[in-house]
């Protein structure tokens, strides 16, 4: 009896499929209920209906969208899935039979980097961000960075998170201050 080896499966291979799917969970964890606000882009399809669909919309500021026959949307605060049912909603009432509309987020809003990084600003959000990524896009730290000295404040929280690791998932909005190290 002969084994193929077309697809070797080894401990070592087996480690890495698994460890990559733990990752993408916990990724999918850290936006999972991603609520929509200011300065996000979106998509709106609404199958049939080219003149409708819209491609990369900024929300406003004050949490609205304007949209082709139904007007000024509020979207601030919904996930895009509940976006989806309002504006379905929306276009059901008097203007289509059987709307079918598909929202999704073509780019999160900013997250911000100060302290003791080479080029503080803000930077926008990238799949799978952590700490260090986000302090590698400001360039890096100073020659004055406290490494271990980093908090993070989630949008809508007045309260900074303190003692982040480097390894800390980052969300859109964030707001990460690296301090100085007096040492």
């Amino acid at each position: 009896m002969r084994v193929s080896r077309a697809f070797p499966f080894t401990a070592w291979s087996l480690w890495l499929l698994l460890l990559a799917g733990a990752l993408s969970v916990a990724h999918a964890e850290n936006l999972e209920g991603y609520r929509l606000a200011a300065d996000d882009q979106i998509t709106i399809i609404v199958f049939g209906e080219p003149d409708l669909s819209m491609e990369r919309v900024r929300i406003a500021p004050n949490g609205t969208i304007s949209m082709p026959l139904i007007g000024q949307v509020k979207v601030a605060g919904l996930t895009a899935a509940e976006a989806e049912q309002k504006i379905t909603a929306l276009l059901k009432d008097g203007y289509l039979k059987k709307p079918a509309v598909t929202v999704s987020v073509a780019e999160y809003r900013l997250f911000y980097v100060t302290g003791e990084v080479k080029k503080p600003g803000g930077y926008s959000y990238r799949d799978g961000l952590t700490v260090h990524k986000a302090v590698s896009l400001a360039g890096g730290f100073t020659e004055r960075a406290a490494r271990n000295k980093i908090s993070i404040t989630h949008e809508g929280s007045k309260t900074p998170v303190k003692g982040v690791k480097l390894t800390d998932p980052v969300r859109p909005g964030d707001v990460i201050n690296v301090q100085e190290s007096f040492f």
